[in-house]
């Protein structure tokens, strides 16, 4: 799909200077200055060469001259076969047919430094040819032989052609793709054998033929091609590797001529057969082995030839041009989908005055710039540069029919993508027009198209829309005329009468204005524009301006001079449109830099096209991406290279490059390498225009484009959610369907699609939905569920008035809802089926469709509408033996039986026993089974909370029920509150509640006994859970043993109260006796405890400080690693599998393999994690759990410490009182050091963000050892009283001051 632009031509006048009117006889390129190298002579009359280089701006240097007589007899004058110029040292080789081969030296100013005759053949040479790579000179001579010598002039090898090179290749064909190939049917003509051809080519010499040897390299230099003419009957391709050994010869081919080219990349060589039989000219192909591989038609009839012939055959530097020169004319062919395209002609005698060959031009390529070309004809050299250009329509809507035109000769083919996506070289219109075009344009409304000619320019006029029959494209031709002199090169539109066209003149370019209105164009104005002109351009946006670019380089506006921009490096491709009301000009450099004036969007970009909202563009990733036209403080932003997260990128196929965008249709064209089209819907697109719809509430085109894109449909509601609850009806009335209706109440989710898949990717939209207020109507209706407020927004509407014509989207809407309302809609067709059997018949068929007809089974049933159930059951799949007796037993009972029966089928207990308790006091034994059956206590003392006898009896089976399942306090409290005080206290003992048990004991009232072994037995269970203050109240108030409640008083460190108590009860023997030993009890306990507190934290810190050492060390071996680093070298330690299974040792303990750590995935089953767990308490030593264990342990023992303090101080308080100085002051003073030593640890332990972190949370993995000893069990040990794992809600221990007593 794209053409060749002409971007510049340059006419460079040449002439020899020293000696007058020598002939310009060859033409080299020097690419590292883009100048000529060019010979003037020999001629018959002076036997001079001149050296010359030859500038683009038209200056010149001389480089040298020198003499070249001519020893061989058969020439009039020396010729110049071979001009070759190597840049990296400024020297210049010259092969002439005379035989002698010249090096000439120049300085960086080139001026010779030395001439030099590096070789002569006395033969004469026929042909001579540089490889690609410079490395090597092919000649062959006069006397039939081939020399390939190096660059220093040394031979490789000496091959003299011969009749036996025709036995290097026994040509089979096997008629591949022929016509003989094809199956025909069993009646066709005999079979014969495919492999013998009805007509075999004798290589028969074509009588144009002009006898000449012309050789050919292939692009990497490894092979070359030469043809010759043998013994005046075949004209042969020999195929020669770089150390001329023989490779193949060309099959015999009838009339073929002597032009030959092999292209660059190698696969074919090109060359030139004109039929024998036929007036027919083609460019015929050979492979490398000698087979024909293809040919396309150049000249077709006897008045296309007309006498032509084709002098050379030139593929450009990267094989996508071959050029060819004819008489009066040069061509340009590119091939694309196996399908060769003229694309362009060069006109330099269009009225065939010249004689031929001697004044056909010589083409040069540039060997670096692909599109670049020299042609050298008489006196002066031109220099072509074109580029590749996609000659499109606007991508603005609603014009944006992808109209895209292409040039193939004397046919343009049209195609608008939007309608029909042929693919090339096929075409929608192909359009016969005089001659190949120049230049195509197409306006802004897509209806007119001009064709640029050398001669003139036709319009063609095209019918927007789909194709119609009888509605081809209508051509007007010549509505302007030129001259051939007048070098038209670019042609566009102003507006839909007016075109713009670019031609050279004298030292400038003008611009021509014409007035296209009428049938007569008249030219409406001109202005000059600077020589180095070399594009001209429309704004992409519609508006009536033209722009120009000078070098690739500088943009600028012709309207607004002022409006223009200068890119950092040449490009060629530029197009002009708005960012927030403001011009700006996109440009992509051949390297592959994208440019937003002069800010850099990407570094390896292929192709790029801008609409009115986005800049796209591919990548060398082979991604599509789309920037935003919207500019932000921060600039452009460019997407990630990530296609999964983001609408903004997505993968495309291999080379793929943009053609055209159609943002009305959501498409956008894409061509592959080879040449076929692939028309895709980017989500940027189809989300964009969504929004748009919606934003204009134009909702059945966004619902539309939703269901043929498989966009979620929530984004219509969830884009704008204010805007569309109050156009529902608008939305209903637009979307019509029912069908899409319940489309889209069926996709309801309650996840907003705006904020997860289609978030919005705007600059500016994030800011907006962080910023933008909400109403107090939006914050509560964000509370509620979005599904039901639609639900019943789409009610509201309907229900009113389009029952009759939306009913099935009203069950829709109700089935919906979250959870489904079944119960609304079965009651809507109940009500329904009274009115209207046929609609309530047809919903409840469609209910039955949207749910689950079993359980709409129950629902209606559960409605009590017993005829509303029997519609529902035949739609379903139950088996009327089972239903209809059963709704028959139903039918026959009183409604209140019936309502208790359903229910109770329904499992709805609850609502049974209502009904049950409903049938009078007659149901009493039947409803308190029920009750115990389905446990419904709680609801049956709710129903006979005014019956106050049946309550009472309900409340001692709920007591018994409770008591029965350890439920003792709520047991207790039941059987007090109906006066059954005995199994309360019971219940009271079983549960702890002494308080309660002894005061309902004493309102019984109990026996003295009896109370006794009750305060005995509520006092044991006291001691058991360490509740000793309550034990001593039970002592002191109920056994009136005072003893024991100082002893247990003083079990619980409280000796203060202890003491008091003796004192009121005024028994101070008991002071030594209970208090003191008590003390002493204390004192023992306490230091022990300290003791091994301090010998805890001295361990495990030790054991902490070795094992944060070895980490910091060898953190392979901490990690069980690689344990041994002396590893020889020519052992492999990888694993064996084709991923590390295994993990890096930092991921060994995360609990995630190699493969598992991308994923996310884990392998652990709840059986391995609960082993884990296991492992991860004990913490042992050796294992990597160790270090976690030993932290979280202090972290215990220092809760511990602080749990004692308390205890700690009364014990010093009291035996300070009861005069055990020495004792109280050891333990306050081991109290204070087990205190500055646990500071010291923890500062130590949780001192750096490592450490916090582990304790946070905690390490993952597997490890074995042998366990750690540095804690025991029980109450002094620490104790192991919860789990080791990273914890929730932990925080770093803190060690507070123990205050301590100044008397001590």
């Amino acid at each position: 799909m794209r053409n060749l632009l002409l971007t510049q031509r340059t006419l460079l006048a040449a002439s020899s200077t020293e000696v007058p009117d020598l002939p310009l006889t060859a033409t080299a390129w020097d690419p590292s200055s883009d100048s000529l190298i060019c010979t003037f002579g020999p001629s018959e009359t002076d036997a001079v060469i001149e050296v010359k280089r030859l500038k683009k701006q038209g200056h010149f240097d001389n480089i040298t001259s020198f003499d070249v007589p001519c020893n061989n007899p058969t020439l009039k004058c020396d010729q110049v076969l071979c001009l070759h110029f190597f840049s990296d040292n400024n020297s210049i080789c010259i092969v002439f047919a005379g035989g002698n081969i010249v090096a000439i030296e120049t300085d960086e100013d080139f001026r010779s430094k030395g001439i030099e005759i590096v070789g002569s053949v006395d033969e004469g040479i026929t042909a001579a040819a540089w490889a690609l790579d410079e490395e090597a000179l092919a000649i062959t001579t006069a006397a039939s032989t081939l020399l390939i010598m190096t660059r220093e002039f040394e031979t490789i090898a000496n091959v003299t052609f011969s009749e036996a090179d025709l036995q290097a290749s026994n040509h089979v064909s096997v008629g591949w793709g022929k016509a003989e190939t094809q199956f025909k049917g069993k009646r066709a003509k005999a079979m014969r054998d495919p492999t013998v051809p009805e007509k075999v080519d004798e290589g028969l010499l074509s009588p144009d033929d002009d006898g000449k040897v012309r050789i050919s390299w292939r692009g990497d230099g490894a092979y070359l091609a030469v043809t010759k003419v043998d013994n005046d009957r075949r004209r042969i391709t020999r195929v020669y590797n770089r150390e001329g050994i023989l490779n193949s010869v060309s099959e015999p081919v009838d009339g073929l001529e002597g032009t030959i080219s092999w292209r660059p990349s190698g696969n074919l060589i090109a060359g030139i057969q004109r039929y024998l039989d036929k007036p027919k000219i083609d460019v015929v192909f050979f492979e490398r082995n000698g087979l024909r591989h293809g040919e396309f038609t150049v000249f077709g009839s006897a008045d296309a030839i007309g006498g032509q012939k084709i002098y050379q055959l030139a593929w450009n530097a990267d094989s996508t041009v071959l050029a060819m020169t004819l008489k009066g004319r040069v061509q340009l062919w590119t091939m694309g989908n196996y399908h060769y395209y003229l694309k362009q002609e060069i006109i330099y005698d269009e009225d065939n005055l010249l004689e031929y060959p001697e004044n056909a031009p010589v083409i040069v390529w540039h060997p670096e710039k692909a599109l670049h070309l020299a042609i050298m004809h008489k006196e002066k050299v031109i220099i072509y540069e074109f580029i590749w250009n996609v000659h499109r329509g606007t991508t603005l809507p609603p014009n944006d029919y992808g109209m895209v035109a292409v040039a193939d000769g004397a046919l343009l083919k049209l195609t608008p993508l939007r309608n029909a996506n042929v693919p090339p070289p096929m075409a929608l219109y192909d359009v016969p027009i005089r001659a190949t075009p120049v230049d195509i344009a197409v306006c802004m409304a897509a209806d007119l198209i001009a064709v640029l000619r050398h001669a003139g320019v036709d319009i063609l006029k095209w019918y927007p829309g789909k194709p119609r029959v009888g509605k081809t494209p209508e051509l007007t031709e010549n509505v302007i005329t030129f001259e051939v002199q007048d070098h038209v090169r670019q042609i566009t539109f102003v507006s839909s009468s007016q075109i713009a066209v670019l031609m050279d003149s004298y030292n400038c370019c003008l611009l021509r204005y014409f007035d296209i209105s009428s049938a007569s164009a008249k030219q409406t104005g001109e202005e000059k524009l600077p020589q180095d002109t070399t594009r001209i351009f429309p704004n992409a946006y519609g508006k009536e301006e033209i722009f120009y670019t000078t070098s690739h380089r500088r943009a600028i506006s012709l309207n607004n001079p002022s409006n223009s921009v200068e890119f950092p490096t040449a490009c060629p491709w530029i197009e002009a449109g708005e960012i927030n009301g403001r011009a700006h000009f996109s440009g992509l450099s051949e390297t592959g830099k994208l440019y937003v004036d002069s800010t850099l969007i990407a570094s390896n970009c292929t192709s790029f096209i801008i609409t009115n909202a986005h800049l796209i563009y591919t990548t060398t990733q082979h991604l599509l991406k789309f920037v935003h036209l919207q500019h932000s403080e921060k600039g452009f932003e460019i997407p990630p290279d990530d296609p999964t997260g983001d609408e903004r990128c997505r993968s495309i196929e291999r080379g793929a490059k943009l053609v055209h965008v159609m943002p009305s249709s959501f498409s956008l064209t894409l061509q592959m390498p080879r040449g076929n089209l692939e028309t895709i819907y980017p989500r940027a697109l189809v989300v964009a225009g969504i929004r748009r719809s919606i934003e204009s509430k134009d909702y059945r085109t966004a619902f539309l484009a939703c269901r043929s894109q498989r966009v979620d449909l929530n984004i219509l509601h969830d884009h704008a959610p204010e805007q569309f609850l109050q156009n529902i009806a608008l939305f209903i009335d637009q979307v019509k369907k029912i069908e899409y209706i319940d489309l889209f109440l069926s996709q309801l989710r309650e996840e907003d699609v705006t904020q997860t898949m289609y978030r919005e990717t705007l600059p500016h939209a994030e800011a907006n939905q962080n910023t933008k207020p909400r109403s107090s109507n939006t914050t509560a209706a964000l509370k509620e569920s979005k599904i039901n407020r639609i639900c019943k927004a789409f009610l509201d509407i309907l229900l009113p008035n389009r029952l009759s014509t939306n009913l099935q989207n009203i069950v829709t809407a109700y089935v919906c809802k979250s959870p489904p309302d079944h119960d609304a809609a079965l009651t809507l067709i109940g009500k329904l089926r009274e009115e209207n059997i046929e609609l309530a018949e047809e919903a409840v068929t469609h209910v039955c469709f949207l749910a689950d007809a079993n359980k709409l089974y129950n629902n209606a049933l559960g409605l009590y509408d017993l005829e509303l159930t029997l519609m529902v059951a035949q739609q379903s799949q139950k088996d009327p033996r089972e239903y209809l007796p059963f709704l028959q037993k139903l039918q026959e009972t009183d409604v209140t039986r019936r309502k208790f029966n359903i229910d109770d089928f329904l499992g709805r207990h609850s609502k049974a026993l209502v009904h049950l308790v409903d049938l009078g006091d007659d149901a009493f034994e039947e409803a308190k089974a029920y009750v115990v059956k389905h446990e419904l206590y709680q609801q049956a003392l709710g129903l006979y909370q005014y019956k106050t006898d049946k309550q009472r009896i309900l409340m001692q089976i709920y007591a018994k029920y409770l008591d029965d399942h350890s439920r003792f306090k709520e047991a207790g409290l039941a059987y007090e509150s109906i006066n059954l005080l005995r199994p309360a206290v019971e219940a009271y003992r079983r549960a702890g509640m002494w308080q309660h048990a002894l005061s309902a004991a004493t309102q019984i009232p109990y026996a003295d006994s009896e109370l006794d072994d009750l305060s005995v037995s509520l006092a044991e269970s006291l001691y058991e859970t360490k509740d000793f203050v309550s034990a001593a109240t039970i002592f002191r108030d109920y056994r009136h043993d005072i003893s024991e409640a100082a002893r247990a008083l003083c079990k619980g460190s409280h000796f203060a109260e202890a003491m008091r108590l003796i004192g009121l009860h005024r028994q101070p023997e008991l002071l030594e006796c209970v208090v003191d030993v008590g003390l002493v009890e204390a004192f023992s306990t306490t230091i022990e405890l300290l003791a091994d507190c301090k010998g805890q934290v001295h361990a495990q810190v030790a054991r902490l400080r070795e094992l944060r050492s070895k980490k910091t060390e060898d953190p392979l071996s901490y990690f069980e690693g690689v344990q041994d680093a002396q590893i020889p070298d020519n052992i492999s330690v990888a694993p064996t599998d084709a991923t590390t299974s295994g993990g890096t040792f930092f991921t060994r303990y995360t609990g995630k393999t190699g493969g598992t750590a991308q994923t996310g995935a884990t392998r652990r089953t709840s059986k391995n994690r609960r082993r884990e767990e296991r492992k991860r308490a004990r913490g042992k030593k050796g294992t990597v759990y160790e270090e976690e264990y030993l932290v979280n342990s202090l972290e215990r023992l220092v809760e511990r410490v602080e749990s004692v303090k308390g205890e700690t101080g009364r014990l010093v308080e009291g035996m300070l009182r009861r005069g055990m100085r020495e004792r109280a002051r050891a333990v306050q003073d081991r109290m204070v050091d087990l205190v500055g030593v646990l500071r010291g640890c923890v500062e130590e332990v949780f001192g750096d963000e490592s450490a916090v972190s582990l304790f946070l949370h905690g390490t993952g993995g597997e490890g074995e050892g042998e366990g750690w000893e540095g804690e025991g069990e029980g109450e002094n040990g620490g104790g192991n009283r919860r789990g080791t794992g990273a914890g929730s809600g932990k925080k770093v221990p803190v060690v507070k001051e123990y205050e301590t007593l100044t008397l001590l």
